[in-house]
């Protein structure tokens, strides 16, 4: 494990190591193997989430390129879009795309992520859904780039070879943990959406030598055309951080079972992983992401996936203020 061969700017604002916790009460109720949360929730900036490795990297390189304005996109309650527009703090403009691709009502439209947009003073522009957000985006930049503003554009997710770099270090971070604890995982468990964290996480288990299945839970698409999608930045990442890959395109594992009836929807699997994972650990996840990935493993457990002495390791993505935005989907007499 060669943390020298990261050799790219890096901006330190994430709390870490983050920790690595046993949720001894969720195995139990489940009856299968202990789990393990890496809370990535925790990592500080803008209360936290798995972007802020990746802006580590990201703000690093804007800051290094002389910009004076960040441009992102996302999703109205993006989580993202949230840590991003938190780099006011370095002195940094931040304007952000919002496509509205999910229609719920008030709460989803002003409270949650995009209340917290606003109040960390980004400017908000909204659109419909787009074909290439990310394509949409760069036209933006473009615009404000020409009223001479330097800007410098951070696509879906932070999820570039460079803000994949974060999920290198954290599989690093893992890696040690692994090593010091003794723990062998059967698996790691994570939402998969923009590619990054689980490209940096594969990037990052190939440096280390560690041989590990990285399962993505999808939240948006079909998992091989997802696992096409995170093979391409694996190997985008890899080439950046100098790593070589001891994986092929057979051992991107993504399933897209637990995501429908589409992006940032509600089911039945969603709801369930939430109230049973806040009852039991006390530990809050989202709508969109964590929870979805939690239902992903509640169904591996209670099918057999994993025998009762395999631990398994799920990265907490963070994205509770999401909640905010989902208010009526979780109101409790």
């Amino acid at each position: 494990m060669n943390m020298s061969k990261l050799n790219h700017p890096r901006l330190r604002i994430a709390h870490l190591p983050t920790p690595l916790e046993p949720l001894d009460n969720l195995s139990r109720q489940l009856g299968g193997p202990r789990i393990w949360v890496k809370r990535d929730d925790c990592t500080g900036l803008a209360t936290g989430g798995n972007k802020t490795r990746k802006l580590e990297f990201l703000i690093a390189d804007a800051l290094r390129r002389k910009a004076e304005t960040l441009v992102t996109v996302g999703a109205t309650q993006s989580n993202h879009v949230r840590q991003t527009a938190a780099a006011a703090r370095f002195g940094l403009g931040c304007e952000v795309l919002l496509e509205r691709e999910v229609v719920r009502d008030d709460d989803y439209a002003n409270n949650g992520n995009i209340l917290l947009d606003r109040l960390f003073g980004a400017k908000i522009h909204q659109r419909p859904p787009s074909d290439d957000l990310n394509r949409a985006g760069e036209d933006l930049a473009a615009e404000i780039a020409a009223n001479g503003d330097a800007t410098y554009f951070i696509p879906t997710g932070g999820s570039s070879p460079v803000g994949a770099l974060g999920y290198v270090v954290c599989a690093l971070e893992l890696a040690e943990r692994f090593r010091e604890t003794g723990i062998e995982p059967a698996a790691v468990i994570v939402a998969t959406g923009s590619q990054g964290t689980q490209a940096g996480l594969l990037t990052g288990f190939s440096l280390a030598g560690v041989d590990v299945p990285v399962i993505g839970i999808t939240v948006s698409r079909d998992g091989e055309e997802q696992a096409d999608l995170v093979w391409d930045l694996t190997r985008k990442t890899a080439e950046l951080a100098e790593a070589e890959l001891w994986i092929g395109r057979g051992q991107v594992l993504c399933d897209g079972a637990y995501f429908a009836p589409g992006y940032g929807q509600p089911n039945d699997g969603m709801v369930e992983a939430l109230s049973l994972t806040a009852r039991t650990e006390g530990l809050i996840l989202d709508p969109v992401y964590s929870g979805k990935a939690m239902a992903g493993l509640i169904a591996m457990i209670r099918s057999g996936r994993f025998g009762s002495q395999d631990p398994v390791v799920f990265l907490h993505t963070g994205g509770a203020t999401g909640l905010f935005g989902y208010r009526s989907l979780f109101s409790i007499a």
